[in-house]
């Protein structure tokens, strides 16, 4: 994040009719939305105010939605054209086993409610009814490994996915899980936030069970039951700040070693069913499995057989007739969310789609919607930035000679990837049937598990993605050691290929940096430049990170949401850190490769700086309902908005320039608190 030394006569000289109507002449041009700024807030008092406090005000939350913003604007506008696609493909007739065909079909019939009403629950009584003649916890092993994808995962988190130190590999890896509340403490927590939240997961469990014919007294009664044993099951989890560190979460064992451990579980058998036979296995967290060995011989085996039972209902709930949706909508999306009403089917479906069959899809919304010269130009801006965080890296006073040549290594071996896939995925051997939708979910999802089963023995494919095309988001994998920008995102607020150097540097640019910037967090800095989990660091070079990042942790510690909620530091600093090192890079790439970067004129009444902060500020914008803020705070690694703006800001000195921000300002920080990392 940027920021900038504005003269003070430049602030006062503007005047708000600058700001009035669209934010340019030229429609194609969309920039900086003027119009969404409050002139009546000082920049130097709170900036994502300044920014977006007309925004702000103008706008309500829909009532089908969490939130709104730009990210949900856009997602918006993306799921209107992953519609459009759908109607056409459904309504083609195309030819079996064609991508119009399958995506269309998939949709189809997940639009055909009235066959998905008459069948009501009748997809997965047969799954019920197996769980029914489990009898001991024994035979519940047996049945969760040999149905993986049917209620086995409800106390087995197994899978398979890149080895942390031998990134070129895949491995057998085991996580906890076992839980259906957001995060542990919401099991203790005594808050009248969170105790609202465990009485409506209650509900939502004997509503469940209701609707499966159970009568409303034992139903209740086993939402008790199963909420006792999550709520001991989860006192063997880590909490998410605990998760955030990959070296304690590498717990590699020899198969018969760990087997040895939990000798109640049949390790080997288990995992001979789940087709997963190694003599090596990563367990994320060793301490849960533990429980589970004692745990599972003791208690109750209709209890279990009720958690098992319920996580199937809770998984395909969504997916069944009205009453079903309805009771996970009231608990999910009320609740938890804060969520006035349904989302339409239409948009559900759309993403839906995108979900199980993205790289299908992806090829025909990447066909019409994404254009060739949105990739040249990102291809550009990419490598600028790294060219500029080389340079800066190169700069740094607090780091040795040795470990900045390590860290050099690591930039120039990221993989950028833009747009789409270079190989798309077939989905081989699906079957996509027009009247039968929880049938095909269940042939993808099958897929799915068979793809990641198939990995093991061969060397990990670098060319897969890890979001489809259409998704507005970004992200960075310390294993792979790549940044990928789905073409979804890279459309206005976030690029405009109309827009001037301002706008893009600071908006895309921003992201740019940010997803590079996670290679160097408090965790992606733990991976070498092969993607491996190595220590690469000086101790006093890892030293001097800790301290500069300890001052991010307190900053955003001392945020407040609601009441007397703060935002937590440890747990979102790897974002925050992402933050601000994006804007950093971004900001010098921008003075350094743009005509406009060493300009003064203005555009609007702005110069090419405050251009630049009010477009890296309107990319976070958003209006969150309370509860769904709730939620966010206490399991999300992202920091609300309005503190993405603000807290790179105040720590960043070319921002100061650019808005006159002086000792005294709320968005003046003192130079012994101000990060300065990347």
């Amino acid at each position: 994040m940027k920021k900038y030394n504005a003269l003070l006569l430049g602030l006062v000289a503007l005047s708000t009719a600058a700001f009035v109507g669209k934010p340019s002449d030229d429609p194609k041009r969309k920039g900086l939305d003027l119009s969404g700024m409050d002139l009546s807030v000082s920049p130097r008092e709170d900036f994502f105010l300044y920014a977006n406090g007309a925004w702000l005000k103008n706008t309500e939350i829909p009532a089908s939605e969490t939130g709104w913003g730009s990210f949900n604007i856009l997602r918006d506008e993306n799921n209107r054209h992953i519609h459009e696609i759908l109607e056409v493909a459904a309504k083609s007739k195309a030819k079996k086993g064609s991508i119009e065909q399958r995506v269309g079909d998939f949709y189809a019939s997940g639009m055909d409610t009235v066959a998905i009403e008459k069948r009501g629950y009748e997809p997965i009584k047969p799954i019920l009814a197996e769980i029914d003649r489990i009898k001991d916890y024994k035979s519940l092993l047996a049945y969760s490994a040999a149905h993986p994808l049917e209620g086995g995962g409800t106390f087995l988190g197994i899978g398979v996915g890149a080895d942390a130190k031998n990134p070129d590999a895949y491995i057998v890896s085991m996580r906890q899980t076992g839980t259906g509340l957001p995060e542990k403490d919401y099991y203790t927590k005594d808050d009248a936030a969170t105790q609202k939240v465990r009485e409506a997961y209650k509900k939502y469990i004997s509503t469940l069970f209701t609707l499966t014919g159970t009568e409303a007294a034992k139903a209740q009664k086993l939402a008790e039951d199963i909420l006792a044993l999550e709520t001991k099951i989860a006192a063997s989890h880590l909490g998410r700040i605990e998760m955030r560190n990959p070296i304690a979460q590498y717990n590699k064992f020899a198969t018969k070693d760990f087997a040895a451990k939990v000798p109640n579980l049949d390790l080997n058998a288990l995992l001979t069913t789940l087709r997963m036979k190694t003599d090596t296995v990563i367990v994320g967290q060793p301490k849960y499995y533990e429980y589970l060995n004692t745990m599972l011989p003791n208690e109750n085996i209709e209890t279990l057989k009720a958690k098992m039972k319920f996580s199937v209902i809770s998984g395909a709930s969504a997916n069944l007739s009205s009453p079903f949706v309805n009771a996970n909508f009231e608990y999910v999306g009320k609740t938890l969310n804060g969520q006035k009403v349904q989302q339409d089917r239409w948009k559900r479906l759309s993403s839906q789609t995108d979900g199980m069959l993205g790289d299908l899809l992806g090829q025909l919304y990447v066909a019409k919607y994404f254009k060739p010269e949105s990739k040249r130009r990102m291809d550009e801006l990419v490598a600028n930035l790294q060219k500029v965080f080389e340079t800066r890296i190169k700069g740094l006073e607090w780091m040795t000679e040795e470990t900045k040549q390590e860290a050099l290594k690591k930039l120039h071996s990221f993989t950028p990837k833009i747009g789409y896939p270079t190989k798309w995925k077939n989905y081989d051997g699906v079957v996509v049937k027009r009247d039968d939708y929880f049938g095909n979910l269940k042939a993808l999802s099958k897929w799915r598990y068979d793809e990641m089963i198939n990995r093991l023995g061969k060397p990990v494919d670098k060319t897969e993605w890890g979001m489809t095309p259409p998704t507005v988001n970004a992200y960075y994998s310390p294993v792979r050691n790549e940044i990928a920008f789905p073409a979804g995102i890279l459309q206005w607020p976030f690029f405009d290929p109309n827009a001037d150097d301002a706008f893009n540097y600071g908006a895309i640019g921003a992201v740019i940096g940010h997803e590079m910037t996670h290679g160097f967090d408090d965790q992606g800095r733990q991976y070498n430049y092969m993607g491996m989990l190595k220590n690469w660091w000086k101790k006093e070079d890892a030293d001097q990170f800790k301290q500069r990042a300890q001052l991010v942790i307190d900053q955003f510690d001392g945020y407040t949401v609601l009441d007397n909620l703060h935002v937590k530091g440890q747990l979102t600093l790897g974002e925050n850190l992402a933050d601000l090192g994006g804007l950093s890079v971004s900001y010098a790439a921008f003075k350094t490769y743009t005509k406009q970067g060493k300009s003064n004129e203005k555009i609007d009444g702005f110069t090419p700086d405050q251009r630049f902060f009010l477009a890296f500020a309107q990319i976070w914008r958003t209006k969150t309902r309370d509860e769904a803020l709730r939620l966010r705070v206490n399991t999300d690694p992202h920091s609300p908005g309005e503190f993405r703006t603000n807290g790179p800001l105040s720590n960043f000195e070319p921002f100061y320039e650019a808005f006159g921000v002086k000792p005294g300002d709320k968005m003046y920080r003192p130079d012994d608190i101000r990060a300065k990392i990347w």
